[in-house]
């Protein structure tokens, strides 16, 4: 394999923060140097700023058993005291915490007091079903408030949760179940999806009832289930118990007990996993750091005020940092939605901004092209006047979106940053500072302050200005996992063998600096196609595609051939107002000259295929590896992860 990643498409426009913006922005240019000057003392400093010691730390790091790091170890807090109790105290008891939407159109308004006294009712009910300090708890539930509920009581008792996504199967669930040796599931009898009542408890039943040689899962003492979709049920008595009717007969009083800053706060298995689920694990004190000084600072956050909306589930790492911990950490006033972007019609989501007044947004890129694909003339019906800062997040953002998302979403005024990170690095690690950074579309920009990243060859060596290769971590940071579920020889060998003698920790992801010495990912590193001797990233070639005004989204996949080794095939999916303008053929054939144009002949894509819809999962990423399946010509592979699993055989049928 070449040492670097050839990349040839640029881009050149540029955003510099507003003078207001800047004047008023919470992160200021000088963070930067004080982590410079001083990388550990400036974490040690945003530790105590940002959290309640309980018992205050007296170590920074030790980092003595690489790559298993502790931070604060010697300090002790509370995560739930932390996101809650504290803001109650300080007086901001009465701001709104959450403001719930329901896909039906029901909504909540919680304020901290409120949510405080819900979570201590929950941290009660555990108890009294038994669960206690180091026991594990699967979430299995809608975004409805008892998944946050339920997270805080979890954490609060010093027990450690398993949140598994509601969409995933059975077989999923029962999976991380074991893995996990769960004591007790939270679910709801269902929750909304697309104007109908998705079960899920159904889902726990069958999970439980799964034998995988070893008999139902014996772990599980109990079945909590919240009433959220009145669709009918199995029932176990003994085993199942209603959320409502346990929570009515406990206390509100409850005294957080501190533990200590490496005292685990939950997994989380990553997803699209094949066989044995991977457990990554987070703990509490280093974590909560970088959440919270990463949700002030990079969403520019000012609790008094911003109205905060992630869109994203709780059973993905966003929902964790940026819905849970981060906002809640920082005293936010945030939107949690329990439905899908389109029900009852496109433009729910814009609808939500309009009706909270939300300031600070954050979304997925592949929903960002969903909202393109169906026309500006949506978003632009609404008042979308309140929205002040716009981030994205879960790929690489193609310039051409990025612009569109602040032109139409933010009103051509709002920064915006594109955040790269991952489940296992716990927190945003690369991200413009709004106010600070001058924004280049596309590019991901800078690490954040105290965190150290680079991007090197093969050999571990750094790259030269404009050239491709691998992205690494260089040196622990707080937030960062501290292991796999059990496993710590499988931690070792995915993320830190590669790089071993330099301990460098191997994110997976390609990536280039450019001259600035500023980052611009690739897509994952499996995604990197060799064409020709040329290795050639599919993100590249796919912002070139949505650069072309007939072009919705595109997804970018390489293709054995004889002549090339590779050859780029492309999926594109017009956009609605452009579906009459030519032949699928005639399309085909401007999209590669396109592409030719933009980075050269050698990306020019053998194939152009024009599709409906692109295999997603319904956290909306986009499942390259079946698209190859059909490129080549091969049986198609497990579909069960993706949101519609019809959408593969379409693609087939259009393609053959």
């Amino acid at each position: 394999m070449a040492d670097t990643i050839d990349n040839l498409l640029h881009e050149t426009r540029r955003f510099p923060p507003s003078e207001e913006f800047a004047a008023n922005a919470v992160a200021k240019a000088d963070l930067y140097e004080r982590a410079r000057a001083d990388r550990l003392g400036f974490w040690a400093e945003q530790a105590r700023e940002l959290l309640h010691w309980s018992t205050p730390f007296t170590t920074t790091l030790d980092w003595s058993n690489p790559p298993f790091a502790k931070w604060f170890a010697d300090g002790e807090l509370n995560v739930a005291y932390n996101c809650l109790d504290r803001h109650v105290l300080a007086g901001n008891g009465d701001r709104v915490a959450l403001y719930w939407e329901g896909e039906p159109g029901d909504s909540r308004a919680i304020t901290y007091a409120e949510l405080t006294s819900e979570v201590k009712k929950a941290a009660n009910l555990l108890t009294a079903l038994g669960v206690g300090e180091g026991d594990r708890v699967a979430i299995y539930l809608p975004m409805i408030p008892e998944a946050i509920i339920s997270m805080l009581a979890v954490a609060r008792i010093g027990a450690v949760h398993s949140v598994v996504f509601g969409g995933f199967s059975a077989e999923s669930l029962r999976a991380r179940i074991d893995d996990a040796n769960a004591k007790l599931v939270i679910t709801a009898d269902g929750g909304w999806r697309k104007g109908k009542v998705s079960p899920l408890k159904p889902a726990v039943d069958e999970a439980l009832a799964l034998d995988h040689g070893d008999g139902p899962a014996d772990s599980v003492e109990h079945v909590l289930v919240v009433k959220r979709g009145d669709n009918d049920i199995d029932w176990v008595d003994g085993r199942d118990l209603w959320w409502h009717e346990e929570i009515a007969q406990v206390s509100d009083e409850h005294e957080a007990k501190p533990f200590g800053a490496e005292h685990p706060l939950f997994i989380l298995y990553t997803s699209g996993t094949t066989g044995k689920p991977k457990g990554i694990l987070h703990t509490s004190g280093g974590y909560l750091t970088q959440a919270a000084f990463t949700h002030k600072n990079v969403f520019d956050l000012k609790p008094e005020t911003d109205v905060y909306w992630s869109t994203a589930d709780v059973g993905w790492i966003t929902g964790h940092t940026y819905v849970v911990y981060g906002p809640l950490a920082n005293g936010a006033t945030e939107v949690i939605y329990e439905g899908t972007p389109d029900h009852p019609e496109p433009g729910r989501w814009w609808d939500i901004v309009e009706k909270y007044q939300v300031s600070l947004f954050y979304a997925a890129p592949t929903a960002i092209r969903g909202f393109m694909k169906q026309g500006r003339q949506i978003p632009l019906a609404r008042d979308l006047s309140s929205l002040r800062l716009l981030g994205s997040v879960g790929e690489p953002i193609n310039p051409e979106a990025w612009i569109w998302y602040r032109d139409i979403i933010g009103g051509g005024r709002t920064p915006i940053v594109d955040t790269w990170w991952q489940t296992e690095t716990g927190a945003i690690m690369i991200s413009a500072l709004p106010g600070v950074t001058t924004l280049k579309p596309g590019s991901a920009q800078v690490p954040l302050p105290g965190i150290s990243i680079d991007v090197v060859t093969d050999a571990g060596e750094p790259v030269g200005p404009d050239e491709g290769g691998l992205l690494v971590v260089t040196e622990p940071w707080p937030s960062m996992a501290r292991g796999i579920w059990g496993d710590p020889e499988r931690f070792k060998e995915t993320y830190w063998d590669r790089f071993k003698e330099r301990g460098y920790y191997f994110a997976g992801d390609g990536a280039r600096k450019d001259k600035d010495g500023e980052i611009w990912l690739l897509g994952r590193v499996d995604d990197v196609m060799n064409v020709s001797g040329h290795r050639l990233s599919t993100a590249e070639i796919e912002s070139a595609l949505v650069a072309h005004p007939l072009t919705a989204e595109a997804a970018v996949v390489g293709a054995s051939d004889e002549t090339t080794g590779q050859a780029v095939v492309a999926f594109v999916i017009i956009k609605d107002s452009q579906k009459s303008a030519a032949a699928a053929e005639d399309v085909a054939s401007e999209l590669r000259n396109h592409v030719a144009a933009q980075i050269g002949p050698i990306a020019r894509p053998r194939q152009v295929y024009v599709v409906n819809e692109l295999p997603k999962t319904r956290s909306g990423k986009i499942m390259r590896r079946l698209l190859r399946d059909v490129a080549e010509g091969r049986e198609i592979g497990d579909t069960t992860t993706l949101a519609d699993t019809t959408v593969m055989q379409v693609i087939a049928t259009a393609v053959h």
